[in-house]
């Protein structure tokens, strides 16, 4: 099937299918609703050129979904860090600062990172820039644990996906 065809359908059907999936509502009204608002996004994408320019798509897709379950163990983790700090009779907690240099070269790539330490629990982003990062850790080996980090290798690759 030819491509200019194929992409459009396969992001109709995939917008469809999340939108069923979310709704959680099968009557005919929210069926029609979510079919049409799928194909008006997948005629606006084509429309604007994204659907020819896009040929790593579903690599970014999976990588997306490989790093935010990546992202759900590592919140799990700190989750129990922070309640076992919190639940410890002399509460050992060294509240610090680290102001570090992220590796991302756009601002969404940015905007994932620091919203990516901020919902880690123990860490907070305060300040975001491409030039520097500025993060409050409940502990100073959780902040300091944001420099050169997992977090940050990891948002870097799945910006140049």
């Amino acid at each position: 099937m030819n491509k200019k065809i194929l992409r459009p359908l396969v992001l109709t059907l995939t917008l469809f299918v999340l939108w069923v999936l979310m709704s959680g509502m099968f009557t005919p009204f929210l069926l029609a609703a979510g079919l049409g608002s799928s194909m008006a996004v997948s005629w606006m994408a084509h429309r604007m050129g994204l659907l020819e320019t896009q040929d790593s798509g579903l690599k970014r897709f999976w990588g997306s979904v490989a790093y935010l379950f990546w992202l759900l163990l590592e919140i799990i983790k700190s989750s129990w860090q922070v309640t076992r700090i919190i639940l410890h009779p002399s509460l050992p907690i060294s509240p610090t600062l680290v102001r570090f240099r992220p590796t991302q070269k756009t601002l969404s790539g940015l905007v994932i990172h620091a919203n990516s330490i901020t919902l880690t629990p123990g860490t907070y982003t305060i300040e975001a820039s491409l030039d520097s990062m500025l993060v409050h850790g409940l502990t100073s080996t959780g902040a300091e644990g944001d420099i050169d980090s997992e977090t940050d290798r990891r948002v870097t690759q799945l910006e140049q996906a």
